[in-house]
């Protein structure tokens, strides 16, 4: 055992009664203990150029975030509009099988509207401190999608099925004919990949562009948006689990297939437990156990909500004061394991700042 994992346990054990007692009375969720590794949290800060680029924090235990770097950039994006949102890291196996690390995001500049975007920007590295191989995949290339006017929150996982990564985001164009009565209408659609640089052309994954309703404050219309797409495959029941930011409730939602690629029939199902307005979630394990921790956005409050499942299912609240994320400012990013060798060479090129006490 590591000393950063005994240091680990021994917090585990003293935090035992505190914990309890917050699981019993307070309906908060119980703590899982992180038995190996450590996190690396990916995050842009805010809508002003200078806030739209890629920032780091580190964690040892999944919950308390340190900022890199002061958090300032840590990449200088040079192709595409120079801003960057809603970056996803992922570990992946490059072109000739050797492991490394990707960044996907969103290739998009707010100031010039919602409405704006068409690219997404992919960086690599080996070590997680040099990044290489920016790339910027222009959804506008593919036939059909000449006039595509967004190209949000890109993700990626792995179709063991298909034996290829899938690339999943939210897209719309303005030659949709929905766009006529209500231009928030983004759908998620899927691309396979083998390199990250030669991609299928995009297909229909889920969406809700036909349903009709009706909100609580009485406005009505024909198409709800889907933005915001996290897939996770749950190793026990065979399911792919696509959790998307629900429009009407400002919730988190989920809808499940056997298939990575779908098809993701059925009513979807409202999981997140928060009050304000929440977008722009992303799960990841808590290393060596069963549960995964779900941050999310509160994009209204400049916070985050987190909440724990162990079924991917239910749900129950991390408290407020066992996280530390807030300091950082950040908006919609992603959490990847890391080594511990590699927590000690991010410290050690970047700095890391210490957490504010609570």
């Amino acid at each position: 055992m590591t000393l950063m994992s005994f240091l680990r346990v021994v917090m585990a054990v003293f935090m035992i009664g505190y914990n309890l007692f917050n699981y019993a009375f307070n309906d908060y969720a119980y703590p899982a203990v992180s038995t190996e590794g450590a996190y690396l949290f990916c995050y842009f800060v805010g809508n002003e150029p200078d806030e739209q680029a890629i920032h780091f924090a580190v964690s040892t235990d999944g919950y308390n975030f340190a900022a890199l770097n002061d958090n300032e950039s840590v990449i200088d994006q040079t192709k595409g509009t120079g801003c960057v949102r809603d970056p996803y890291i992922f570990a992946a196996k490059d072109e000739n099988g050797k492991d490394c690390y990707y960044i996907v995001a969103t290739d998009m500049d707010a100031g010039l509207g919602w409405t704006s975007n068409h690219s997404v920007i992919f960086w690599k590295s080996y070590d997680l401190l040099n990044w290489e191989d920016e790339y910027v995949l222009d959804l506008r290339s593919f036939e059909g999608w000449e006039n595509c006017n967004r190209a949000w929150a890109p993700q990626v996982i792995w179709d063991a099925e298909e034996g290829k990564y899938m690339l999943y985001l939210a897209l719309s164009s303005f030659d949709d004919p929905a766009t006529e009565e209500n231009e928030d209408i983004a759908q998620h659609y899927y691309l396979y990949t083998d390199d990250f640089k030669s991609f299928t052309a995009p297909e229909y994954l889920y969406g809700r562009r036909t349903e009709a309703f009706t909100r609580d404050d009485g406005w009505s219309g024909v198409g709800v948006q889907c933005i915001d797409g996290d897939m996770i495959y749950n190793e026990k029941d065979g399911y792919y689990y696509l959790y998307f930011k629900e429009d009407l409730t400002q919730k988190i939602a989920y809808v499940k297939s056997k298939n990575a690629a779908g098809p993701y029939e059925g009513d979807y199902t409202v999981c997140s437990l928060n009050w304000w307005g929440v977008e722009g979630s992303t799960m990841y394990r808590i290393t060596g156990t069963n549960a995964w921790v779900m941050i999310m956005d509160e994009y209204s409050e400049g916070t985050f909500f987190t909440q724990m499942t162990r079924d991917f299912e239910s749900f129950r609240q991390v408290r407020r004061a066992g996280m530390a994320v807030d300091h950082l400012r950040p908006r919609h990013g992603s959490v990847v394991a890391i080594s511990e060798d590699e927590y000690f060479a991010l410290c050690d090129h970047y700095g890391v700042s210490e957490i504010p006490k609570k």
